[in-house]
């Protein structure tokens, strides 16, 4: 492995705690023995072209500092590589760093479990999602927590996570279940009523909601979680226990497995670690061993 290794940096991630990262990270790695270089951009994809720019000059390993969106940017770098991906998770959510045990907003940790298991080799091959060229590690959601995300990402006030909850309470207001039609592999096409329809690489979205609590990144499978045709006081009762995972022992949940997702309802957008995808339908696929990462 070469000895130069890249940070890919968002500075505005975490309200400047992606700026403030990158610091402790690159002085982590550089007393392991590593020259650092630095990326930024002047968009998402600027940064994502110059990203791809360090990985085709065989930089040892990209280093996303940032959050869930970030990493989003990293994959789609680095997927079908064998450039090694880091994560120094400062952002909001974190779900992908917090899948493959990384610490979680303590860029120091971060950056000198990354440079130790650098130097030491420990690295591992996990799957990917798919859909169209895009790559995800966590979850493709669909259903009432994508409406929330379109209603929280149209709000003006307030800033941060607050907003998302007054839209779970605006959502939840005008609430009903959604007519899906789905389809597993090659098996038959499924139509059911559903709350919501989760597919899952990893096992948390939203910043530590366990929807697909038993997801391996290395089965070559999705965990599907569908929430079923709930009223809004089962929705109630069952959306706390998405942080405990619980939520799959309740009779209206569902648990699928499959590599191919088809998946289709009208009028709901699908978004994959946290980043809007487009509208439903959309066809995810796991990719197994899509990505080579850096572990604890």
């Amino acid at each position: 492995m070469t000895s130069e290794i890249t940070l890919f940096v968002n500075p505005t991630a975490g309200r400047g705690r992606g700026a403030r990262a990158a610091q402790p990270a690159a002085s982590a790695l550089r007393a392991t023995g590593y020259s650092v270089r630095t990326v930024l951009g002047e968009d998402a994809a600027d940064a994502l072209t110059r990203a791809r720019g360090a990985v085709a000059g065989g930089t040892g390993a990209l280093i996303a500092v940032g959050g869930d969106g970030m990493a989003q940017l990293a994959l789609r770098a680095v997927a079908g590589t064998n450039t090694p991906l880091g994560l120094v998770a400062v952002g909001t959510g974190n779900d992908f760093a917090r899948a493959l045990g990384l610490p979680v907003r303590e860029p120091a940790a971060a950056g000198r479990m990354i440079a130790d298991a650098l130097k030491c080799g420990r690295l591992r091959d996990i799957d990917l999602g798919r859909v169209g060229d895009h790559w995800f590690g966590t979850v493709l959601a669909s259903g009432f927590d994508s409406r929330v995300n379109d209603r929280g990402n149209r709000m003006r006030w307030p800033s941060g996570r607050f907003k998302y909850d007054l839209a779970m309470i605006a959502e939840l207001a005008a609430f009903r279940p959604l007519p899906y039609r789905l389809r597993l592999d090659d098996g038959e096409v499924r139509e059911i009523e559903a709350t919501l329809v989760a597919v899952g690489n990893g096992s948390s979205y939203g910043g530590g909601m366990r929807i697909c609590p038993g997801a391996d990144l290395t089965d070559g499978l999705f965990d599907i979680t569908v929430v079923g045709d709930c009223d809004r006081t089962t929705l109630l009762r069952v959306f706390p226990r998405l942080y405990r995972g619980t939520h799959v022992e309740h009779p209206k949940v569902t648990v699928l497995r499959a590599a191919r997702v088809e998946i289709a309802a009208e009028g709901i957008t699908g978004y994959a670690d946290g980043e809007p995808l487009g509208p439903l339908p959309l066809t995810a696929r796991c990719v197994r061993g899509a990505v080579r990462v850096v572990g604890p």
